[in-house]
């Protein structure tokens, strides 16, 4: 993978790490490091030595929110002709898992790209926000539509009227995150977490998560059935084979994500 500006990736026994380098600047993000962000993505998404994503910030904070700097002087026609969403609707679009590993502020859009993550582990004392209302604007890569569908209508409106600060421990009650540790420990919780999920056969592992997002947008029996859909299509795999054969000779699979 090409050296990127404002990113820095590595990969270490199947799990890749991408982390947000703008520290000075709270991990703002502009629209360069978005890209950025989505094209190492995609890139360990497709590649077949990797099995589970991590996500986190260099620095104190995990994001801050959206470079202001650089979008204080947009337009209506100018953001339809950028399309700079475009790259966060991709985000939508990857089979692998991605757990965020995240601290100090996760503030407008940071809060965003938090949300695009299947699995949120807070560092204590991090705070959550979505501040945009404050500036006249409100999310535009998500927001709305991904705190709704995890806290619901009511709460959802609160917090993004209010724009007020949100301490891990009421994300937690809330469903948004799902671990709260101590700070010095979150990378090895994250690592150690994305570990557990990369021993899983990959395929079940994509289909998962492919049957749970469905889940949101589904009927309950729409949702079975597509679920069933790919219960089925698991059996075609060779995974399938060696977990059930690894079961009945009472020892450990060896999955191929094959």
């Amino acid at each position: 993978m090409s050296r990127f500006e404002f990113i820095e990736t590595s990969v270490t026994s199947g799990t890749a790490v991408v982390e947000l380098n703008r520290p000075r600047q709270l991990n703002a993000l502009n629209r360069k490091m978005v890209s950025e962000i989505v094209e190492a993505i995609e890139t360990f998404d497709r590649d077949e030595e990797v099995r589970v994503i991590v996500l986190t910030g260099k620095g104190h904070s995990f994001s801050a929110g959206a470079d202001i700097d650089e979008m204080a002087e947009d337009d209506p026609i100018r953001l339809e002709l950028l399309n700079q969403f475009a790259d966060w609707d991709r985000l939508s679009l990857v089979k692998k898992p991605i757990i965020g590993a995240v601290k100090g502020f996760v503030f407008g859009g940071g809060f965003e790209l938090a949300l695009s993550c299947d699995i949120l582990i807070a560092a204590a004392g991090t705070e959550f926000s979505f501040p945009e209302v404050s500036i006249g604007v409100m999310p535009g890569a998500g927001g709305t539509q991904r705190l709704t569908k995890l806290v619901g209508r009511t709460k959802a409106l609160e917090w993004l009227w209010t724009g007020e600060r949100i301490p891990a421990e009421a994300a937690l009650a809330h469903g948004v995150i799902n671990k709260i540790v101590a700070p010095e420990l979150l990378m090895e919780e994250a690592m150690k977490f994305a570990g557990r999920i990369a021993k899983q056969p990959p395929l079940s592992v994509r289909l998962i998560k492919d049957s749970v997002n469905k889940a949101v947008d589904y009927s309950l029996y729409e949702g079975m059935q597509y679920e069933r859909k790919n219960f089925y299509l698991l059996f075609a795999s060779q995974d399938q084979k060696e977990g059930m054969n690894a079961f009945v000779e009472k020892r450990k699979p060896n999955y191929k994500g094959k």
